[in-house]
């Protein structure tokens, strides 16, 4: 095969190719029995016009052979009248119309046998009609299933022959995660103790209660080891040791003891409040 035989045979394969992917099913059933629902139309037509020959033929029968029996009436009349020759011209007007009325006869015999074929056809065609939409409908039904089923296989197919889905929900499964020990972070900062000044505040409110009851404490215990420290009854003045001179106080133990003071009396007013 030459060069141009063989382009040839591959033009004809491209286009024998694109004319079978062109083809949907559904547009070319729907195509075909619009086809042939106008050819129904022009069989009725035609049936029409052959029902109305029919109709006509017959009328034209019908009204020779009227014709001949009226002319057989005159020539009967002709003969009572004692006028043979009168008679025989209206039985001869009478044959013309009996043989035109034969002649019409058998037309209208050869036109009813056409027009109940003609019919037969018809009603043979819209039963085809009607057996082409309803294998229209199932095959219509096919095509749809198999593509369905291509979809899903196609699908299918993507999903075991590729790991981007899975890799797509291990990422999102590690964001999911992140976020959940975000949550717990956050979670845990919130039960931290607060260490701003407005708690340090509230700490030492809650504190001062604790330091009352110390002082309380403390001056119930002095009052009762007030008396074991009196000297005892009967004892001299001479038998007590005598008092150790106080050291003397430097500006640092002076400045202590006045904050001292001043705190022991902050306590007082808060033992009093």
């Amino acid at each position: 095969m030459g060069l141009f035989g063989r382009l040839g045979t591959l033009i004809r394969s491209n286009i024998n190719e694109l004319i079978n992917r062109a083809e949907d099913p559904e547009k070319m059933l729907n195509q075909v029995l619009v086809d042939m629902k106008g050819q129904l139309v022009e069989a009725k037509k035609q049936v029409a016009v052959a029902i109305a020959d029919e109709k006509r033929i017959k009328k034209q029968y019908e009204q020779e052979l009227a014709k001949a029996q009226d002319w057989e009436k005159k020539a009967m009349l002709a003969v009572r009248a004692g006028n043979d020759d009168l008679a025989r011209a209206a039985l001869a007007r009478k044959t013309e119309h009996d043989e035109l009325a034969a002649t019409l006869k058998e037309q209208w015999d050869a036109q009813k046998l056409s027009v109940e074929q003609l019919k037969d056809a018809l009603r043979s065609l819209d039963s085809k009609i009607e057996e082409a939409k309803r294998k229209r409908n199932i095959l219509v039904s096919r095509q749809k299933r198999a593509q369905a089923q291509a979809t899903i296989n196609k699908t299918l197919s993507q999903l075991n022959s590729t790991d981007s889905y899975d890799s797509t929900f291990a990422r999102m499964d590690e964001r999911v995660t992140q976020l959940e020990a975000e949550a717990e972070a956050t979670a845990e900062l919130g039960a931290l103790p607060e260490t701003t000044l407005e708690s340090q505040f509230k700490a030492l409110e809650a504190g001062s209660s604790v330091d009352t009851e110390l002082e309380a404490l403390k001056q119930k215990m002095a009052l009762t080891t007030g008396g074991g420290e009196r000297k005892a009854i009967g004892a001299s003045d001479d038998d007590a040791p005598e008092p150790e001179p106080e050291p003397e106080l430097g500006d640092d133990d002076i400045k202590a003891a006045e904050v001292d003071a001043q705190l022991e009396e902050l306590k007082r007013k808060l033992s009093s409040t």
